[in-house]
């Protein structure tokens, strides 16, 4: 895939966020969490995590019972969201600590002043999302959505790559009609025609994919990096930096295992979610190698802000945003 200019853009002090950014992971591999353990005056009573079927390294960590081992001094509460911007609502409102997300609910969430903080990432996904129609549609190219009705989330990751879409297409976001449902509406809407296009992301792409036999118009190669992302509440971060820390450490610890055992991975995954294992094992199978889960370094910031500022341009937030006001800087990263 051709790399935007975006990302080939990197100046001294990109590329010393990202040294920082492995320097920390550094310290933590050799030192463990003592290295922070003096930041955290005590363990949180409890972690509420939020998940996504998506989710795949969490819903590893759940399965295998990891933080329950890890925080023994904290209970783990585990809630599933069907997309990001519920989960993100929990979040902002004080339901929950810590959750993953795809690129644009915590866009529309900053935007409405949410007091969210971006704290880790994992590497892009662009093939896990995708614009479907019927097989026996008319729709041929992007700009055969013209005048169609398209179901999405909206606010979710599948918003972003309708606006680069529809971009691509040499079209007006409102020369299209975008019909907002949550990805199990969406799906039985897809289903009795009541709309022309669905854009949508794993594991519903996938399961819709083997189930429906749709044709794919497009996927988010070219469009949309359809990055994930780690969020907390404010409070929670300041107040527990180090607990961080640690998940983003078991995180990255989950992803080595789900890439050793892809079977039994997709077994743990098929028995939570219901997912059938072909779907399981096709939405796996779009997800990138190794994908060690790091804090946020700058040409993803600079990455987020081209989805904040899409989503400005076309007037579906309400007003400009800075993404790196709300990217969390560990304290071993703070600037002295």
């Amino acid at each position: 895939m051709k790399k935007s200019v975006i990302h080939r853009r990197f100046d001294y002090s990109a590329s010393f966020n990202v040294l920082r950014a492995f320097a920390l992971f550094a310290i933590l591999s050799f030192f463990g969490t003592s290295a922070m353990a003096a930041v955290d005056k005590k363990d949180p009573e409890q972690i509420r995590i939020g998940f996504q079927k998506s989710a795949v390294n969490l819903v590893i960590l759940k399965q295998r019972n990891i933080l329950e081992q890890r925080f023994k001094n904290s209970k783990i509460v585990w809630l599933e969201f069907p997309a990001g911007p519920q989960l993100l609502e929990a979040l902002s409102v004080g339901s929950l600590d810590f959750g993953l997300t795809g690129d644009s609910p915590p866009v529309f969430a900053q935007a409405a002043n949410k007091d969210l903080l971006y704290v880790g990432a994992e590497p892009p996904k662009p093939e896990s999302s995708a614009i479907i129609v019927p097989s026996n549609s008319t729709i041929k190219t992007l700009a055969d959505l013209k005048g169609k009705k398209i179901a999405l989330q909206k606010g979710s990751s599948a918003h972003f790559l309708l606006v680069q879409a529809v971009k691509k297409a040499g079209l007006a976001w409102t020369d299209i009609q975008p019909i907002y449902l949550a990805p199990a509406d969406a799906r039985a809407a897809f289903e009795r025609g009541s709309v022309d296009a669905w854009s949508i992301w794993d594991p519903y792409y996938g399961a819709a994919e083997l189930a429906l036999k749709p044709r794919v118009l497009t996927t988010g190669n070219g469009l949309t990096n359809n990055n994930s992302f780690y969020l907390a509440s404010r409070s929670f971060t300041q107040s527990y930096p180090n607990t961080v820390l640690r998940l983003l450490d078991e995180l990255t610890k989950a992803d080595q295992y789900v890439q050793a055992n892809r079977k039994e991975v997709a077994q743990l995954i098929s028995d939570l979610s219901g997912l059938n294992l072909a779907t399981v094992h096709l939405f796996l199978a779009r997800r990138p190698g190794p994908s060690p889960t790091t804090v946020l370094h700058a040409a993803m910031v600079t990455d987020q802000q081209r989805v904040a500022d899409s989503f400005k341009e076309i007037g579906l937030i309400p007003k400009a945003i800075k993404v790196a006001d709300i990217v969390w800087q560990p304290p071993v990263l703070r600037p002295r």
